[in-house]
């Protein structure tokens, strides 16, 4: 969720950069156009589709690959681009209908909604814009203090995620800035991992510093996503039961489809009450002479970091169709992370290429 929060903010940012490339524009000037200091600016986009999203893995998986000094078993490359693999998100190809908005679209965000035509206005925001950005500049304080700030009211969201395979990836073209996948879903390459899913969020902000940034980090959240966060209809596909050859209909043993952990529903909220809790700090970790940098996300705020409930409606093993197995509840879940001088409630993420 978290991520497609901030792949909604950085859009923001990017419109209204562009927008701002425009023409200069000195604070005076803005005061007298917006009548105050700074910018706002309200993103009204209701609907996005993306058709795929491709995630290109350009060395593959070694032959000689480890991790913490143990072979990986399953590298088929040499860590060159003729090993390359993809991680495609698609459509479901299923048909359209209320409840699939991934026929052919890999992604579908939209505002969030109660029903076909109504807006659900305890998670949407007042303005019912995707965004609204207030934008500001300042000198800051010492040597290279300044810094632009950007503080961002985020709409809650319903967000549908099509199918998600692996595959293998096309070469880069050096004409166009498409590239693909060689197949991505109807040749014998391709396998789905994750039959899609839906999330719901509600309304959040964040304030984004880029410059000195003296909060502390890039990106700060620090809010309650009303209504808590709600993962619908979650499918982990495991393809190593499908027979070689298999249509995957499922229609005889030679058939035989690819097991399937359906889950209805996943309900994140605070163990306090109906809302989620979102603390959390993005960084981006510069250079040094031991690492070449990474992104940090740093969850939590100490002491006051709630524990947190989290309800799995309907479990099903085998396949959608089978039986679920009855319901998981998880309550008062707490996470620690060591900052370096002892335990502390939240979490550290670190991402970086390999």
């Amino acid at each position: 969720m978290k991520m497609f929060t901030k792949l909604a903010l950085v859009s923001s940012m990017a419109i209204s950069a562009n927008a701002m490339a425009m023409q200069s524009m000195d604070d005076a000037a803005l005061s007298a156009a917006t009548g105050q200091d700074g910018i706002n600016i309200g993103i009204g986009i209701s609907k996005i589709e993306i058709e795929k999203v491709l995630i290109h893995d350009n060395d593959g998986l070694s032959t000689t690959a480890t991790l913490n000094g143990t072979a990986i078993v399953g590298g088929t490359g040499t860590a060159t681009t003729t090993s390359s693999g993809a991680i495609v998100i698609k459509g479901n190809g299923l048909a359209p209908s209320a409840t699939n908005l991934n026929s052919t679209n890999g992604i579908v965000i939209t505002a969030p909604m109660l029903n076909a035509t109504d807006v659900d206005d305890t998670r949407a925001l007042a303005s019912h814009n995707l965004a609204d950005l207030s934008i500001d500049t300042d000198k800051g304080t010492g040597t290279n203090g300044a810094f632009l700030n950007v503080a961002a009211a985020v709409s809650g969201l319903d967000i549908y995620i099509g199918e998600i395979g692996v595959s293998e990836s096309n070469a880069p073209s050096t004409t166009a800035v498409r590239r693909g996948a060689k197949d991505s879903g109807t040749g014998s390459n391709y396998n789905a991992i994750l039959s899609g899913l839906t999330l719901k969020t509600g309304r959040t902000s964040a304030n984004i510093q880029l410059g000195a940034a003296p909060q502390g980090a890039m990106i700060v959240l620090d809010t309650k996503m009303i209504g808590g966060l709600e993962i619908k209809n979650l499918g982990i596909i495991d393809n190593s039961t499908k027979p070689t050859g298999s249509d995957g209909t499922g229609s005889s043993a030679a058939n035989r489809a690819a097991g399937v952990i359906q889950l209805d529903s996943i309900k994140v909220a605070d163990a306090s009450g109906a809302d989620l809790t979102v603390n959390a700090k993005v960084s981006v970790v510069g250079k040094t002479d031991t690492s070449n940098g990474y992104l940090r996300i740093i969850t939590g705020s100490g002491a006051t970091t709630p524990a947190t409930d989290v309800y799995i409606k309907g479990v099903h093993l085998g396949s959608g169709a089978a039986k679920s197995i009855g319901d998981v509840e998880v309550q008062g879940m707490q996470t620690y992370y060591n900052d370096g001088t002892a335990n502390v409630k939240g979490s550290m993420i670190t991402i970086s290429g390999h």
